[in-house]
């Protein structure tokens, strides 16, 4: 790869859109669910994992159904995006409004 084709590609991924959204864990032994937001859905199931397999997400419910029954009973799906121009100015309000909607449809609880 020449330098202006990497730079092209650097430049290429900084300006990348990353979707926003609402998502749903769900455990597939017990049926709970979780449901979430996260600034970039592209990323959160890794992030959500590695804090599951170290044994320290903050929602304790969650933590110890992973921990009974493993990764291999959890799936994660997005449930609901954003466009950029609806989060400019009130993404923070926006993700607890969506959040708390689904987590009403699903009887969930919030991560």
């Amino acid at each position: 790869m020449t330098p202006d084709q990497r730079k092209a590609a650097v430049a290429a991924y900084k300006e990348r859109k990353t979707p926003a959204g609402i998502f749903a864990v769900t455990c597939a032994a017990t049926g709970e669910r979780w449901i979430g937001c996260a600034p970039d859905l592209d990323k959160i199931q890794n992030r959500l994992w590695f804090t599951l397999r170290q044994g320290g997400h903050r929602r304790g419910g969650l933590q110890a159904a992973w921990t009974a029954h493993g990764a291999e009973a959890f799936s994660l799906d997005v449930i609901e995006t954003f466009d950029d121009e609806t989060l400019t100015y009130v993404r923070d309000r926006v993700f607890a409004e969506r959040q708390a909607h689904w987590c009403a449809v699903h009887g969930a609880e919030a991560i």
